[in-house]
């Protein structure tokens, strides 16, 4: 039987993000996946006689959004000011790593997004009544994610 004292689960809430060769703190980080459109076709010869009538899928275009959320704190501008960019039609892509963090700070697993760009920024909900820290988000796309 194998050894199974190798494998160790770790926690998600020790992990950093990079972009511009600078680590930003986030609350939370969603959406570190990749989806590829299923196209389907019809082979276009005739089918063999033990064949059934299928469609044949093929993997398409792949798509996938990231989702960095943090506190509001006065006088960050720098994620606006990248997003405002596109408003010139000046988009700067970057790479952005996203790296979860073992106890003793050393990466454990790696996310790297090329060409990422911000497509969305959401401010916080203000509420009178309310007592939740306000948190801003900002939604990147990206032409993919390789991971280490």
């Amino acid at each position: 039987m194998a050894d199974d004292s190798s494998r160790h689960s770790y926690n998600g809430f020790n992990f950093l993000v990079t972009f511009d060769a600078v680590n930003l703190s986030f609350q939370e980080v969603t959406g570190l996946d990749m989806e590829a459109e299923p196209i389907a076709y019809r082979q276009g010869e005739k089918p063999p006689i033990t064949s059934t009538f299928a469609t044949i899928k093929m993997p398409g275009i792949r798509r996938g959004h990231v989702i960095l959320k943090n506190g509001v704190f006065r006088g960050k501008r720098s994620l606006l000011s990248w997003f405002d960019d596109s408003k010139t039609n000046t988009i700067k892509r970057k790479a952005v790593t996203i790296t979860l963090l073992d106890e003793q700070g050393e990466p454990v697993m790696v996310w790297k997004m090329s060409n990422a760009w911000p497509v969305k920024i959401s401010s916080p909900g203000l509420k009178a009544t309310g007592n939740e820290v306000a948190i801003e988000s900002i939604e990147l796309a990206h032409e993919g994610v390789i991971i280490e």
